[in-house]
């Protein structure tokens, strides 16, 4: 069953394409199965410009994750972390603050062999498999204790995870849990799909894929997004702009006309700081 080869660690479900590896085969890593490339293909059917989007939104987690580091913190919690592909965080962040340190978490067993593997050497980073609808699971874990110190900053990172949650699972709670344990001064940085003016019959095709996957897809507004970053201070996504969300590939980008694509527009992000 396996296309690509990869080794298939205890509990990961292969029979089912997961987000995880769908990104993966989107950035064209090598960490899938042929249900998540049968996945990919028809929602680059659907949508052709969803590559892009994936890409998009890597950048844009790499742009927030320097910008924090950039003021100051040192220590970052990555939520949905997805496979290991050139750029990680710690990868980042370490280039602006040396021994920075990073949590990554990700529900996909196959994202803690293959990230414990490639950090197995590393002290400053760590890999949990958990799940975010539980946080308390992740903030308790003993692995984000020993290398988390909650009294000082964090940079949270939840980059295209929430869209799988629903909202039974109340997932602006879950958010807000995690920020109020974090201290003043740190910061969120967060993007999700949206459906904001796209054809209704390409949207739920794409967000059809997903029935049958490991985690459904929920699209939102961007008052929906916006939600996620109620009582944080919005910053500018670029000079000149207002503290507001906006598409991934205008935040933080030189150009923010040139780097505003059509595959960008499906995903809203912000970044916000605690007071």
């Amino acid at each position: 069953m396996a296309a690509q080869g990869p080794r298939v660690p205890a509990g990961a479900d292969y029979s089912r394409p997961a987000p995880a590896r769908i990104y993966d085969y989107m950035l064209r890593g090598d960490n899938h199965f042929q249900t998540d490339i049968l996945a990919a293909e028809r929602i680059l059917s659907a949508v052709p410009e969803i590559r892009d989007c994936a890409w998009s939104n890597r950048g844009f987690h790499q742009r927030a994750a320097k910008w924090i580091a950039e003021r100051g913190v040192r220590q970052f919690i990555d939520i949905g972390s997805g496979l290991p592909t050139v750029g990680n965080t710690h990868e980042v962040v370490q280039k602006v603050s040396p021994g920075a340190r990073v949590v990554y978490v990700d529900n996909d067993p196959m994202v803690a062999e293959q990230g414990g593997q490639l950090l197995a050497e590393d002290r400053s980073t760590r890999v949990i498999c958990a799940d975010l609808r539980e946080p308390d699971s992740i903030l308790e874990h003993p692995e984000v204790t020993g290398l988390i110190d909650f009294r000082e900053p964090v940079g949270l990172l939840l980059t295209a995870v929430m869209m799988f949650v629903s909202d039974d699972s109340e997932p602006w709670a879950k958010v807000a849990r995690y920020v109020d344990a974090l201290a003043p001064g740190s910061y969120l940085a967060l993007s999700h799909l949206t459906d904001d003016y796209k054809p209704p019959v390409t949207a739920e095709r794409f967000r059809a894929v997903f029935d049958g996957a490991t985690e459904r897809l929920y699209f939102r507004s961007r008052a929906g997004i916006t939600r996620f970053f109620d009582g944080l201070e919005l910053v500018p996504p670029y000079p000149g702009a207002a503290p507001a969300i906006c598409y991934t590939g205008v935040w933080g980008a030189e150009d923010p006309v040139l780097a505003d694509s059509d595959g960008a527009r499906w995903l809203y992000c912000g970044v916000a700081r605690k007071p």
